[in-house]
């Protein structure tokens, strides 16, 4: 088993210009923190995997293939594999659980995985 505490989570994402933070990586899926300041520009493209996004806390609007929608804390959405999708409008600090199935880059070419 694994536990984290969410808060000390919230704490080491967004130090610097590093606004993702992975705790979970497993085959099947992973994990992570996304926070995004107000007013930010999420500059995020399709991924290869399926997403859920939980918003913890915050509010803005998420633009979704050809639809937009307020979300605020509490919000969950599905975004699947390969659409086109981002955060926007950020009027709160937005803190997001964000869930990859597979893990985040498990079905992507080579040239779009992430280093380190």
């Amino acid at each position: 088993m694994e536990a984290f505490d969410l808060a000390s989570l919230v704490a080491k994402c967004g130090k610097g210009n590093d606004r993702y933070l992975e705790f979970i990586r497993k085959p099947t899926i992973s994990v992570g923190l996304y926070m995004l300041p107000t007013g930010a520009v999420d500059g995020q493209v399709p991924h290869s995997e399926d997403e859920i996004y939980y918003v913890i806390s915050g509010r803005g609007s998420i633009f979704v293939y050809n639809e937009n929608r307020d979300v605020q804390a509490g919000s969950v959405i599905f975004v699947g594999a390969h659409v086109e999708h981002r955060f926007h409008s950020i009027v709160e600090d937005m803190t997001i659980l964000v869930a990859f199935a597979p893990a985040e880059y498990t079905n992507a070419p080579a040239t779009e995985k992430r280093e380190g």
